[in-house]
């Protein structure tokens, strides 16, 4: 199963740029054609979170019309710049969301399993899930504990070292590990919201983020660095798992590149 990530798009409303630099509509737009036109089609796509920037009911129009576009089965998840009732109005007919609170869901009609969790704290940037979501997690992971899994969330669950992001990820994860940790069969942790590609060993697994598909943070790693971001190579992820070698991850830089050349 090849399984594509998009993550942090943060599209505007028609004719607007994300902080009044970022074609960021356009951008998403290109990252969908990227996965159509790779040489293998992925199965499913997974955009992890911050799908628009001001959480507005024209923002999500917008990301459907671009959406409309896309060929492959895709699922989404919310960031903190969702707004939850907008995306659940926005996405109702595409995912299996519940009616009310926090928006996570399982998509067990894969290979591998994909459990889909809401890390967003209404209102604030940093993310957190309440003991209610932990046990329905629990529950889920326990009805199969054997198939092979995929959990995303938006917000990285530990410390990246950039500063201004590290005030902003999921805080407090030690519960979140120890029911992750309780299972041998999550191949990947997947999220997006520190806009660049970071690895880490946790809960018995790997998390990994995903570019954003629009800029990219700064990689500064002094204490004191002021928050800044590059418009720089928009990328994605994939991942590829099959039963005999579990899981790779991928990075793919999305846009035209000299080449190809022999390879020698």
């Amino acid at each position: 199963m090849l399984i594509a990530q998009l993550s942090d798009p943060h599209v505007r409303p028609a004719g607007m740029l994300y902080h009044g630099v970022a074609d960021s509509n356009r951008m998403l737009a290109d990252a969908i054609r990227h996965l159509q036109q790779l040489d293998r089609r992925p199965d499913l796509v997974l955009l992890t979170g911050d799908l628009v920037e001001e959480g507005r009911p024209e923002e999500y129009a917008q990301v459907r019309a671009l959406l409309a576009a896309l060929t492959i089965p895709w699922l989404v998840i919310p960031g903190n710049h969702d707004h939850r009732d907008n995306f659940r109005a926005a996405f109702a007919d595409q995912c299996r969301l519940p009616a009310e609170g926090p928006l996570h869901y399982c998509d067990d009609a894969h290979p591998v399993r994909i459990v889909a969790l809401d890390s967003c704290v209404p209102g604030r940037h940093h993310g957190h899930i309440e003991p209610e979501g932990l046990r329905w997690l629990h529950a889920t992971l326990s009805a199969d504990p054997h198939k092979p899994t995929l959990v995303m969330l938006h917000h990285p669950p530990f410390v990246s070292g950039i500063p201004y992001m590290d005030d902003y990820r999921y805080m407090a994860p030690e519960p979140l590990e120890a029911v992750l940790r309780a299972f041998d069969n999550i191949e990947i942790v997947l999220c997006g919201h520190v806009h660049r590609a970071m690895l880490r060993r946790w809960a018995g697994t790997v998390v990994c983020a995903c570019p954003s598909t629009t800029t990219e943070i700064a990689l500064q790693l002094r204490p004191d660095a002021p928050p800044q971001s590059y418009l720089g190579t928009p990328a994605c992820m994939l991942h590829l798992w099959s039963a005999e070698h579990g899981m790779v991850s991928h990075l793919s830089a999305i846009g035209e590149f000299e080449g190809p050349y022999p390879f020698a």
